[in-house]
């Protein structure tokens, strides 16, 4: 009854995962990156529903596919790191990328040399402890540590540039590394020791319900608006030279915008509607804002909030607090404004109120 448990199981993660695949492939945002992640489901859709026909019918001939898929796990690590790095870069991976699915390739090819010269791929049951397991969590460690540094490095670059950095910032994916570190915890912990109730099936019915996990939130991802690799941060201004006569009433529109409007007030003000409010095309109002004003899109704009949030420190008569301030100025996060204001200004908040002898 129970092995019918688990076979309903890995079912359910391998139609599950075989039908995110083509679905994430054919998705518009994030597609490099979603090709990547739609290879890796397609992978683990084959090696589920290898080991639920395997334990449906073990006489059935699925013994010899069971036993290879078992070196299916050297791609899942390697896969989750290139999938964080595109997603972050922008950067789709090249051929210098297959590389990392050398690991696999020689494994594969040495499980079916053994097997076609009729030696069992489990010689003497001995070689999965002496070197399987430990080069395979060498590597998917290896691979996992990677990709998390790869989100943390996102994360904090982004909330250092952007005032609406929380909503950006890939929580989505932080819980898919998380849940990645959880499943190969629980595969270290069944290959050191024998521990009630953490086994080889237990491994395999966390990976379907991440299977599961990954559905609800890749379906609904929002799109990497600003990768590492991106040279500009709003946007490409190749398309407008040094000397478009335009400039000049650009940057004056832009002033107007700012000072009449106030439209840096608004936390999700991104390069695009400004460009709409303004009635000129974004690469013209990219290109002013980069050769005109200094910095890039959110340097400008976190330069009117924090002026705003300077004069209301400053202002006698203004006893609301910091961050009520800094939230009215059209900041979200308390990292950034804190950021954002340092760098401008040289000194903390709490520091220039006080410097200004307002109570805190």
């Amino acid at each position: 009854m129970l092995t019918n448990s688990w076979i309903v199981v890995y079912s359910v993660g391998a139609v599950q995962a075989a039908m995110l695949a083509p679905a994430l492939w054919r998705r518009p945002a994030n597609a490099p990156a979603n090709r990547v992640l739609s290879l890796w489901l397609a992978t683990i859709a084959v090696d589920l529903a290898i080991k639920a026909a395997h334990m449906a019918a073990p006489d059935a001939g699925f013994a010899a596919a069971f036993r290879l898929a078992r070196a299916l796990p050297f791609a899942y690590a390697p896969l989750f790191f290139l999938y964080v790095r595109t997603l972050v870069t922008g950067r789709a991976p090249g051929w210098r990328d297959l590389w990392h699915g050398g690991w696999l390739v020689a494994l594969l090819a040495w499980m079916g040399w053994r097997w076609m010269a009729g030696a069992p791929l489990s010689a003497g049951g001995d070689w999965q402890q002496r070197w399987f397991d430990p080069l395979l969590f060498s590597i998917a460690f290896a691979y996992l540590v990677a990709g998390a540094v790869q989100v943390w490095r996102y994360r904090h670059w982004l909330r250092s540039r952007r005032s609406d950095a929380d909503r950006l910032s890939l929580r989505w994916l932080v819980v898919t590394t998380a849940c990645q570190f959880v499943i190969w915890g629980i595969a270290a912990a069944h290959a050191a020791a024998e521990l009630p109730f953490v086994d080889y099936l237990l491994i395999y019915a966390a990976i379907a319900a991440w299977v599961c996990v990954v559905g609800w939130f890749s379906l609904g991802q929002p799109p990497v608006a600003e990768p590492l690799a991106a040279p500009l941060a709003a946007g490409d201004d190749t398309g407008a030279a040094d000397d478009d006569p335009r400039f000049d009433e650009v940057q004056a529109r832009l002033a107007r915008l700012m000072s009449e409007q106030a439209l840096y007030r608004e936390p999700a003000l991104g390069i695009a509607q400004l460009a709409r409010r303004s009635g000129y095309p974004e690469y013209l109002v990219s290109a002013v804002i980069n050769r005109r004003l200094g910095g890039n899109f959110w340097d400008y704009v976190n330069r009117h909030r924090i002026e705003a949030v300077r004069a209301c420190l400053a202002d006698e008569g203004d006893r609301r607090g910091i961050l009520e301030i800094a939230y009215d100025a059209g900041f979200t996060s308390k990292s950034t404004f804190n950021t954002a204001f340092k760098r401008l200004v040289g000194e903390t908040p709490s520091d220039y109120r006080r410097r200004h002898g307002r109570p805190q």
